[in-house]
Parts: structure tokens; sequence; C-alpha cells
């Protein structure tokens, strides 16, 4: 099964991957390893290449580097997430914490340091995509039938509607990532409880994936500004230092 630039591999069942990195290197080790697990690989050497058929043919999940002449992946992200609501796992350089900030700021659904394992950003995928839809058989999983039905959160202000992936705040829709929007849920569904981060991170990452304290801190930060944005005195989400994060809203 081999790709080029923008080429595609047909699989009806299998979910589509893209790749953009200027590391051909790269590109063709975790082709291939996508490949091996029954995904469907479409490769990129540089932003400005991606961006229109990421755009108007818009794949399951795409994997950024974040260092790319022409366009980088934060501006890719950027301009992609104009046009359609793309999950995005960025690879940033070693212990770059700006980068891995940065990257979660845009809106990045996870982030990923060089050099890593592609069995950890194959695990990392298939988290993503059970997120995004739930009831989709991803490459190498059997489906689970279940006759229940994601259960709405209602608290306060504050409305979720998880089959929808839908968030409002006093009736102002909120859009938040797939990770921020598990995050939250596991907040609300228990109003003045603390969580602590290794609870928030088994919420927001079931797959036993090593994410440490400072990613969840990140989507929390990035989270409030978000309901600031409709709500400037927004305050439900409180901080207790050494022990975690609880939601308030009476």
């Amino acid at each position: 099964m081999t790709t080029s630039d923008g080429d595609v591999t047909a699989r009806e069942y299998a979910a589509e991957i893209a790749l953009v990195d200027d590391d051909r290197n790269i590109l063709t080790t975790v082709s291939i390893a996508l490949q091996a697990e029954g995904f469907v690989t479409r490769l990129y050497s540089d932003g400005e290449t991606a961006l229109k058929a990421l755009i108007e043919n818009p794949p399951a999940l795409a994997v950024f580097d974040i260092k790319m002449p022409k366009m980088d992946g934060m501006e890719l992200l950027k301009k992609v997430r104009e046009h359609v609501p793309l999950p995005v796992i960025f690879l940033t350089s070693k212990d770059d914490e700006a980068d891995e900030e940065a990257g979660l700021e845009l809106g990045a659904d996870d982030y990923i340091a060089k050099p890593f394992s592609q069995r950890l950003l194959i695990a990392r995928i298939r988290a993503i995509l059970r997120r995004a839809d739930p009831v989709r058989e991803t490459p190498g999983e059997t489906a689970i039938e279940s006759d229940r039905t994601p259960v709405g959160i209602a608290r306060g202000r504050l409305q979720m509607d998880p089959a929808r992936h839908l968030v409002t705040w006093d009736g102002k829709q909120v859009s938040l990532t797939v990770t921020e929007f598990l995050i939250l849920e596991a907040l609300a569904a228990r109003p003045g409880v603390i969580k602590s981060r290794n609870q928030l991170m088994d919420a927001a990452y079931p797959d036993d994936i090593f994410v440490d304290d400072r990613t969840v801190d990140s989507h929390i930060k990035r989270m409030r500004r978000k309901f600031r944005s409709v709500d400037p005195e927004f305050g439900a989400i409180d901080t207790l230092y050494g022990a975690g994060y609880s939601f308030n809203d009476v």
C-alpha cells in the first residue's frame, strides 16, 4: 500500500489519516505503521500543499508537524479550522513547552513530542477517533453495540449534549474540542466534587495514555477563556491548588 502527496490508498471501511511533515522518513515510517493497523494514509510534505486538500476532502484525523517550511503546523491548523472541524494531533520538538502550549491554545486535540513511539501515536489516534465518534469502529478494534444514548447534562447555566457534542452557557454556544468536552463533562457530572488531574486525564484519555499535568492545566485554561468569551464573569470551574478542579454553578 503506497501513497504519494495527496494520494489515497482506498479501503472503504478504514479511517483516513492525513500526515503533514517535511521529514520524508517520518512520513514513510508512520504511514507504513498506520497502514499495517488498517488505516488509510494521505501524505503531504508541507502545509501549503496540504491546506486545500484537507479543506476540500477532510480526513478523519490529521497529524501535523509544527516546524515546517512555507506554512508551519500552527498556521495550517488555524486555516483548516476556519473551514472544517478536523481533529488534529501535533508533533512537537522534544520538551518544547512553548510549542505544546501554543498548539493546545489553537485547539489541537493532542500533541506528541519527537522522538515518539509509533505505538503511542496509533493509540492516541484511536482514542481521538473514538471520542469524536463513539459508535464508529476504528481499524483493529471491534465495535460494541449498545442501546444506550449519551445522557445530556444540565447544571445551572450549563447545558451539555454529548450526542451532538454541543455545549451552551446561558443559551450561548461554546465551541469545545473533544478533549475539552470530556474534561468538562467529568467535572459537571458531580458539581462541587474535586477531580484530581489524574481523574480528568482518565476521563479525557481512557486508553492508558500518559499525559502530564501541564496538558490538563492547559485544557482548563483554554476552556475558561472560551466560556469567558460568551460570559466575562464565568467562574464555574474552580481550582483547588494541589488537589485539582471542580465545577460549581448554582
